[in-house]
């Protein structure tokens, strides 16, 4: 069983390149007012504020909210409201739309893999885990959020290859776990998972219906009895991986 993640470790979204202290703290010999570290002669940053990184993380939950919604074309004045910082907090965390998108799809892969350790760590039995695993990452609202990787989204960043790598170690380590204690049918992979939380997660298109969220969990739940073993059918084709849907989306 994989060591469950505490909730007090910032997710890596939330650790990403883009620095989180004062943009006008003094050089890093010494260390800027409000930072929890210091600098030692090896050159060491100050850590980044504890207000800096709740704002980030308050940034990056209202823009998950608003790409749901209207898309990645949400506007910035209404993420920086709906966060309840300035429009210049937002834009020093997040210079331009593209690095505020590319940070969003992190911070949400890296939720799910949370869900994902936890869920497998604490629940008593490993179709437990899948089912609280697979609720927890509908409420991510992780299938919503595809449309916003438009063309020009950089799938093979560094940091979002990192991110597709502990997503398919995790989800695979809960799938596995399953299937070798026989709760788990053994004909389905990672991908065949995602795919289906994909596309019970995410609103009809065209439906207008504000009450669509309802039946979100009532549909996953369906499909995940249908996960348990034995299996009382054949499954057509074979059991897909995260990299098979990769390769299909390039």
């Amino acid at each position: 069983m994989k060591r469950s993640t505490t909730a007090a470790a910032a997710p890596t979204a939330l650790r990403a390149s883009v620095d989180l202290t004062d943009p006008a703290a003094p050089s890093p010999t010494r260390p800027a007012c409000g930072t929890t570290g210091t600098t030692t002669g090896s050159g060491r940053l100050p850590r980044p504020r504890a207000d800096a990184v709740r704002n980030r993380e308050r940034i990056l939950a209202a823009a998950r909210e608003l790409f749901v919604e209207f898309g990645s074309a949400a506007p910035f004045d209404e993420v920086a409201r709906r966060a309840g910082v300035g429009n210049a907090t937002l834009y020093r965390h997040f210079p331009d739309r593209a690095a505020l998108v590319h940070h969003v799809v992190l911070y949400v892969m890296d939720r799910v893999v949370l869900h994902a350790e936890e869920s497998l760590a604490q629940e008593p039995d490993a179709f437990a885990a899948l089912c609280r695993f697979t609720h927890a990452a509908a409420d991510e609202r992780f299938g919503a959020l595809c449309p916003v990787l438009s063309a020009d989204f950089d799938h093979d960043h560094p940091e979002l290859i990192a991110a597709r790598g502990a997503l398919a170690e995790a989800i695979e380590n809960l799938l596995a776990t399953g299937q070798d204690r026989g709760l788990v049918r053994t004909d389905i992979g990672a991908g065949d998972l995602m795919v289906a939380l994909s596309q019970l997660g995410r609103p009809l298109p065209g439906t207008g219906c504000p009450d669509a969220d309802r039946f979100v969990h009532r549909h996953l739940q369906v499909f995940l009895d249908g996960l348990r073993a034995p299996a009382r059918s054949e499954l057509p084709g074979a059991a897909t991986t995260l990299e098979d849907l990769r390769r299909a989306a390039m």
